[in-house]
């Protein structure tokens, strides 16, 4: 068995701890990543490098997170076996630079280590020599005055104390700890970006933490203790970044993630054809599995080298610019929704909304619909693939990832989802908000509507978030807008949303030998259901904008919005028909539909959706945000 340390530290009953085994390193661990949860919000605070998205506290917390679940498994004596899970799930869960960076070096330490049962200070001075140079070598352009720095500044500290001949590990953590310390304030001045706001690395913090959370345990735990990561409540200080750092300043706009797997990947070619995407590049992993960390302009062309290279899977690409504008918005609510809300990219910054994307596969391929798929890559796509496009809902860890990083900024998160009738999408979201601050802070709002229907929900609900609306106030603004919103479409050939299952076969037969073009609309309960006819061989699009007037309430004004599937000219069209027929605000806003939808209608959808205009109303006096 490992020794136990139980008198205090510093009293002179305390037995010196010579070895490391597998069961002091998880319970260490446990502790560290604790340490590290407290403190992401203000890690998040103080992301201002390599790009001031705010993120990078979040991003931690989710590599730990996975780290966590792993040591949650059967217990190991072996410290080599217990590192080769870690190393694993870092690698699986890692996200951002600094996720990746902490995985690579978890990475070496279980390649020095190996199968060994228990280690001493010497060999853990060469496991952490082996963590620098894995954790350098990660990196295409390894900068110091960042978390490298501090990593390298510990490792050589644990060679000096080898050196020495100290043994006791509980003496050689708390010297580590000491020198990392150290380490991480000389970040302050290293680099421009930490200098101009006087912060410290957010990443190199974050792996101080870690490394404070282990010390503290290895000198005064006892093995009879298992610490709990557990979930911390964010801290209720308020977010500030300096004024000088703007989202136009970010050259390369997503963080761009993928794990390759194969055999014997050549990571050197890998990383060439890659330098000249973008920036902040990190590839951590072994020879037959890869994550890959790049600040690109173009994901896809980063997935679609990668699938050069092996099996491509866990892709992701988050828009820094967004999320660099989000965190300097100083309001209380933030708006989230999925990539079926079809509304401009303007309207989206405008806002501050922040989308999840939907997954659209042809065959094996799988992309982020409006990331790295756009509307009109899709219909090219689908015209020239043997293989019919589906879509799925996004994957797990994509909704969680940014209702992590929006609890992070915001006292209230509210996601609207694409209607639940039609999709899991809701469902997931739902899941996903659950597991983040305890379900406190994200609240998902079922819109039972889609497309342009869906995405003036949205957009109701950041404008009132915007003036100043939070708690059940703005929520009440949200269900009414979801009460209110009317959204009708017509889809030329039913072909492809027979084959998706979203309108029985008999209607597309029926329709074909009568010559009529059914008109659709979601219903209450956010169906699609059929509720007009219109001649095939006729105007389309006049039927629609008939169609949609009768259907609509009385209002003084209306705000309306287009969807259209490769069709501009008919939306044009239909924009101007409708505004001779209802008293809009406006222009109608006239959007390309997203892949999502498209691949369930096909060329030629018209979505149309009304919703009455009011001014956001004021937040009434007392009421605070919900949870």
């Amino acid at each position: 068995m490992s020794e136990a340390r139980e008198a205090p530290a510093g009293s002179g009953d305390a037995a010196p701890i010579t070895y490391l085994d597998g069961l002091r390193l998880d319970r260490a661990l446990r502790a560290g990543i604790r340490r590290l949860l407290a403190e992401r919000d203000e890690i998040n605070r103080i992301n201002v490098f390599p790009v001031a998205d705010g993120d990078t506290g979040t991003n931690l917390a989710l590599t730990m997170g996975s780290i966590a679940a792993a040591l949650r498994q059967q217990p190991s004596r072996s410290i080599g076996r217990l590192l080769i899970r870690v190393a694993d799930a870092a690698l699986d869960g890692a996200r951002g630079n600094s996720g990746a960076i902490i995985a690579q070096f978890f990475q070496g330490l279980a390649d020095r280590i190996g199968k060994r049962e228990r280690i001493g200070s010497e060999e853990l001075a060469d496991a952490l020599a082996a963590a620098n140079r894995y954790a350098h070598d990660a990196l295409d352009r390894p900068l110091e005055g960042t978390v490298l720095t501090v990593i390298g500044d510990v490792a050589a500290e644990a060679q000096r104390l080898a050196a020495d001949g100290i043994a006791d590990l509980a003496r050689v953590m708390t010297a580590l700890q000491a020198r990392a310390r150290e380490s991480l304030e000389k970040t302050r001045t290293g680099l421009e970006a930490m200098r101009k706001s006087n912060v410290v690395d957010a990443g190199a913090q974050g792996f101080v933490l870690l490394l404070d959370g282990m010390a503290d345990f290895v000198a005064h735990g006892s093995l009879r203790q298992v610490p709990d990561p557990g979930e911390v409540l964010p801290p209720e200080e308020e977010l500030e970044l300096p004024p000088d750092i703007e989202p136009a300043d970010i050259e390369y706009r997503f963080c761009t993630e993928c794990m390759v797997t194969g055999t014997a990947i050549d990571r050197r070619k890998l990383r060439e054809a890659l330098t000249e995407l973008g920036n902040s590049m990190v590839i951590a992993g072994t020879r037959n599995k890869l994550k890959v960390h790049i600040h690109t302009n173009e994901p896809e062309r980063v997935f679609e080298i990668a699938a050069r290279h092996g099996s491509v899977s866990a892709t992701k690409a988050d828009d820094m610019r967004q999320q660099s504008r989000t965190v300097r918005q100083g309001v209380r609510a933030v708006v989230v929704c999925d990539s079926a809300a079809d509304l401009p990219e303007s309207v989206y910054e405008e806002l501050g909304i922040h989308f999840v994307p939907l997954r659209v596969n042809f065959g094996e391929r799988s992309f982020m619909d409006k990331v790295s798929l756009t509307p009109r890559e899709f219909f090219a796509r689908a015209e020239r693939s043997p293989e019919p496009p589906r879509t799925s809902q996004p994957a797990p860890g994509d909704y969680r990832r940014v209702f992590e990083f929006l609890a992070s900024h915001f006292e209230q998160v509210i996601a609207i989802s694409l209607t639940s009738k039609l999709s899991g999408t809701w469902q997931a979201a739902v899941s996903a908000a659950e597991r983040v601050r305890g379900g406190r802070v994200v609240t998902v709002v079922d819109s039972r509507s889609a497309s342009v229907g869906q995405g003036l929900i949205a957009m109701r609900a950041a404008e009132c978030a915007q003036a100043g609306l939070s708690g059940d106030a703005l929520l009440d603004e949200v269900r009414r807008a979801v009460e209110e919103t009317v959204c009708v479409g017509l889809v030329p050939d039913l072909t492809a949303a027979v084959r998706g299952g979203r309108i029985p076969g008999w209607l597309k037969w029926l329709a074909e030998h009568l010559g009529i073009a059914p008109m659709f609309q979601l219903d209450q309960q956010g169906r699609l259901v059929t509720r007009g006819i219109a001649r095939a061989g006729g105007d389309l699009t006049a039927a629609l904008a008939r169609f949609l007037r009768r259907r609509l309430p009385p209002a003084e004004r209306y705000r309306v919005a287009i969807g259209h599937a490769a069709d501009p000219e008919a939306a044009i069209r239909l924009a101007g028909l409708v505004r001779e027929q209802l008293p809009c605000k406006g222009t109608p806003i006239v959007v390309e539909v997203s892949a999502a939808l498209g691949a369930h209608g096909g060329r030629g959808i018209l979505a149309i959706a009304a919703q009455p205009w009011r001014e956001p109303p004021a937040q009434p006096e007392g009421d605070q945000a919900s949870g």
